[in-house]
């Protein structure tokens, strides 16, 4: 757990990765989503709240209801994209705790409060989106993050009657060229952190 990884995995986690807006046509297998899942889900939260609910857009059928949802800039990559990711978070996220979380009795009293319950489903939920990015790119996979679609409109088609809202979705595949912006530019460590 001490060692660094090597420029190459460096790369293509972080230095060479991009956010792709075109995909070629090759399918992911479902035990690739499998095996996504099974790395994401090692990414911390607080107290292991693991509020991040995925659903893996695959079929025709269900492409076409996430497309009815979209801003009209995310369609094409949606459309082309072997698997959209829909990252959504369970406002119940607490009642598991028992399961996740077992070293602390009573630990979902926490959340009681809304407030608390709200802003700490939003922030690990993200988490796990970016978790979920970049267990992707360990895996060899191109990931196209946005906003950019209704947020009712999908809860309704994808999480009717259930405690799950959206956050974002993440198309995943083999990223092409086209559309490819270049990169743009980073802060400077100056102006981003500070050492204190």
């Amino acid at each position: 757990m001490n060692q660094a990884l090597d420029d190459a995995a460096l790369d293509t986690l972080f230095r060479k990765a991009r956010s792709y807006n075109r995909w070629a046509p090759e399918p992911i297998a479902d035990a690739t989503l499998h095996e996504l899942y099974e790395l994401l889900k090692f990414g911390p939260t607080s107290l292991n709240t693991s509020p991040a609910r995925f659903v893996f857009v695959k079929s025709a059928e269900a492409k076409a209801k996430l497309i009815a949802c979209l801003s009209p800039g995310n369609v094409v990559k949606v459309e082309k994209a072997p698997v959209t990711v829909i990252i959504g978070m369970d406002e119940k996220f607490y009642e598991k705790l028992t399961v996740l979380f077992p070293q602390k009795a009573g630990a979902a009293e926490s959340f009681k409060e809304e407030s608390v319950a709200k802003i700490t489903m939003m922030r690990n939920a993200t988490l796990q989106g970016a978790y979920l990015i970049l267990a992707a790119r360990a895996l060899g996979l191109d990931c196209g993050p946005m906003s950019g679609f209704d947020n009712a409109k999908l809860d309704a088609a994808f999480f009717a009657g259930t405690t799950v809202k959206s956050n974002f979705i993440c198309a995943l595949g083999i990223g092409t060229q086209e559309l490819l912006f270049p990169r743009n530019p980073r802060l400077p460590f100056e102006e981003a952190c500070k050492i204190v």
